[in-house]
């Protein structure tokens, strides 16, 4: 539970970075960033800006001017916060290349370093290795025992792990030649784990 306040923390400075918010338009934009796997509910916000407001990280305003209904509060990142946000995406280790974490950091990645990008796809790309030889391992030994359907699920996980290593080493390549990463077909979503780690 404390990854995914850390998530939600991260993601939350880092759009209230790019400019203030109130609940709802900050709710929006961070399920479209969480994907439909992971959609954040009011009820997981709103104490996670709690918090945020005790450490001083953000602030909340109420604009002035004719309100309908009742007043919004918009939130906005203090001077702390900004520090916070650099501090959480300069961190470099396995939270930053794990499925929880890694599409979040990657959205804010033209607010790091090179060499912390770099650091981040390689650990990741690393980590999906792993998992893509442990998953093919599996494959093998279990594909004769397998109905039709299990199998291709299967292999439609390796597949998916294949592409997002692909996509990863692209990347790698371009950030490593100082070129714009090349378009790809799709951008991947992490991949899922067959079996947990």
């Amino acid at each position: 539970m404390a990854r995914r306040g850390d998530t939600i923390e991260l993601a939350v400075l880092g759009l209230l970075h790019e400019g203030p918010m109130h609940g709802y338009e900050l709710r929006k934009r961070l399920n479209l960033m969480l994907g439909w796997g992971r959609l954040l509910s009011y009820g997981s916000l709103y104490p996670a800006l709690k918090k945020m407001l005790r450490g001083n990280l953000i602030e909340e305003t109420v604009p002035s001017g004719p309100q309908t209904r009742r007043q919004r509060i918009v939130y906005q990142v203090t001077d702390l916060g900004t520090e916070e946000f650099s501090r959480l995406m300069s961190e470099v280790g396995p939270a930053a290349w794990e499925d929880d974490n890694f599409d979040i950091r990657f959205r804010f990645f033209s607010s790091t370093d090179m060499e912390i990008r770099l650091r981040v796809l390689e650990g990741r790309r690393s980590r999906l290795q792993e998992r893509l030889d442990r998953v093919q391992r599996e494959l093998a030994m279990t594909q004769a025992e397998a109905d039709r359907y299990a199998a291709e699920l299967q292999r439609h996980g390796v597949e998916s792990v294949e592409r997002e290593v692909r996509w990863l080493s692209e990347l790698i390549n371009a950030e490593r030649s100082g070129q714009q990463a090349p378009p790809g077909p799709e951008t991947p979503t992490p991949a899922a784990p067959s079996t947990p780690s």
